[in-house]
């Protein structure tokens, strides 16, 4: 079974995935529009690399520690 600090971490990483894609499809949705912010979506695209790198670091405190 998990531990409780686990899930935590589980149901954190499934959120930040959530937002992660969300942003994914709005920077597309804008990308395809005729006047082009590019500002807000180079703000979009770093927000969205932040959150790949917190997925990341929270998908390695999920990999158990093994002892050599």
């Amino acid at each position: 079974m998990f531990t409780n600090n686990e899930e935590l971490v589980r149901q954190r990483l499934y959120e930040l995935q959530l937002e992660h894609q969300a942003l994914d499809d709005l920077i597309h949705r804008m990308a395809d529009e005729i006047y082009v912010d590019q500002l807000k979506i180079r703000r979009l695209k770093k927000r969205k690399l932040e959150l790949k790198d917190l997925i990341t670091r929270l998908h390695s405190e999920l990999i158990p520690d093994l002892d050599a």
